[in-house]
């Protein structure tokens, strides 16, 4: 049975019938209030109704996204497309050798391209910032997917909403955080959203030279100054026994111009059955994916493996993202 739309326009209403999101581009998680997140959250848990009933929720009939990613991507581009697609509209991709990038045009021309054929535009780009600049020349909402090392705010709602449908709650919880934080853009979006929340504990554990940004720790620190942010070069037995999310990111190969470097940090810290044993029953653990060996295979049966139902999360909370930006009501 198909989702009424009256009961996503109760959502609306229950949040005072404003929607931050309309027509509006997605750069940043600081564009964001909680409240706002609250809506989006909100809506995805519909949107998770809507799907499971009827297998979409046609409210974007007739739109086209376009699709454009000049990084490669599993889960963020064939989210967002399966995203789109339940909510019956259309999608056309683009990338660094199908387009023009090609033959030298630039990010801008591309983008405002891209833009008189679609409703949306979802980029990633290698270049931080880069998305945001482009933005400028869009005339139509730009959804950042990824900009190099900067930013990934689709990845942090998800996230934010992953750890809310697993546990309840976000606030009082201790998060530790693992693995290339210099170069985890999702990490550096996940922080600055968990700064809203109340009496969050911050652990960054990373091997030395790969430690959170000073701009990252800068701004968790302006947003939330009782937010307890501490750095660690060892995942020790205490921090492990005190964790309620464990979110593991992969070293980046592709940001390393010295290989051996890469090597020696690339096995630093790895996730497997007897590192689950020192943490708590009702924790979770999380990864935006893809992995590659630092989480062990053998956790994947553990019910407080939450990678891959994270990842589902994600096409729910991409689908509220695409519904909130281009329609102002339901």
């Amino acid at each position: 049975r198909p989702l009424p739309v009256t009961r996503l326009a109760d959502v609306l209403a229950r949040h005072g019938n404003k929607n931050p999101f309309f027509m509006n581009h997605v750069l940043s998680v600081r564009q964001f209030t909680r409240d706002d997140l609250h809506l989006l959250f909100a809506v995805a848990q519909e949107m998770r109704t809507g799907v499971q009933r009827a297998g979409m929720v046609p409210l974007l009939s007739g739109r086209v996204m376009a699709s454009v990613f000049y990084e490669p991507s599993s889960r963020t581009a064939s989210s967002l497309q399966a995203a789109m697609l339940r909510l019956g509209g259309q999608v056309f991709t683009a990338s660094s050798e199908t387009s023009s990038v090609a033959k030298g045009e630039t990010l801008e021309d591309s983008v405002r391209t891209f833009g008189s054929y679609a409703d949306v535009i979802a980029l990633r780009h290698p270049q931080p910032g880069s998305v945001q600049g482009a933005a400028r020349f869009a005339n139509t909402p730009v959804i950042n997917a990824g900009d190099g090392v900067g930013e990934h705010p689709t990845q942090a709602m998800l996230d934010t909403f992953t750890i809310r449908e697993e546990l309840g709650t976000v606030n009082g919880l201790t998060v530790t955080l693992v693995g290339d934080l210099k170069n985890g853009r999702t990490v550096h979006s996940l922080a600055r959203v968990l700064a809203q929340y109340k009496n969050v504990t911050l652990n960054y554990v990373a091997p030395a030279g790969l430690g959170m940004p000073g701009s990252v720790k800068r701004d968790v620190a302006l947003r939330a100054p009782y937010v307890v942010q501490t750095e660690y070069s060892e995942l020790s037995d205490e921090i492990l026994a005190n964790t309620d999310v464990l979110y593991i990111t992969r070293v980046q190969k592709e940001r390393f111009d010295n290989l051996d470097e890469y090597e020696q940090a690339k096995s630093m810290f790895v996730v497997d059955n007897s590192l689950m044993r020192k943490c708590k029953r009702n924790m979770i653990v999380m990864h935006p994916l893809p992995r590659v060996g630092e989480v062990a295979p053998e956790v994947d049966t553990d019910q407080r493996a939450a990678y891959f139902r994270q990842m589902q999360y994600g096409m729910f909370v991409r689908m509220a993202l695409l519904a909130l930006v281009l329609c102002r009501d339901f």
